[in-house]
């Protein structure tokens, strides 16, 4: 005997397609080389725009180890060796021994790099408030909450059955 679709999966499968839809629009956007352009120039800052996201990632990550920073970046991990290089040799990071395995060396923030997340942070709020200028308060907190909600449960181990 056929199992019956529920309607709620038809439901479900044209939101998720929806949902992917969009987070598809969020990282191409993201993703330009012309905004990270961009934000470099409205923060006042002089960094190759190769340097900026992995910068960021270790502000907002670290300290963190070169291979899972790969990973997030979707990079290779010898390219972003490469990078933290760069960016510890501009004194904008650190690297350190790993607190669980000191086999590991994590890069994590210096204060002239947090110094310019905090101008690229400036430059970033400024931009989003064109992008939500119509949204009420509530709105952005609801969306902000749900954002995080939603990033969390994606960092989480997929169930075995998935």
């Amino acid at each position: 005997m056929p199992a019956k679709k529920n309607v709620q999966d038809a439901h479900m499968s044209e939101r998720m397609k929806e949902l992917h839809g969009a987070l598809i629009s969020i990282v191409s956007t993201m993703n330009r080389p012309r905004n990270d352009d961009r934000m470099i120039k409205a923060a006042g800052i002089r960094l190759d725009r190769a340097l900026f996201s992995i910068l960021v990632s270790i502000e907002r990550l670290g300290p963190i180890g070169v291979v899972e920073l790969a990973e997030r970046s979707g990079r290779d991990h010898t390219t972003v060796s490469r990078q933290v290089a760069r960016l510890e040799s501009l004194g904008l990071v650190k690297r350190r021994e790993g607190a669980l395995d000191r086999r590991v060396r994590e890069a994590v923030i210096s204060a002239k790099g947090k110094a310019m997340t905090n101008r690229i942070d400036v430059a970033r709020e400024k931009m989003a408030q064109g992008v939500f200028k119509d949204w009420s308060r509530d709105e952005l907190d609801v969306f902000v909450t749900l954002m995080r909600r939603f990033a969390d449960a994606l960092e989480l181990e997929p169930p075995a059955d998935a």
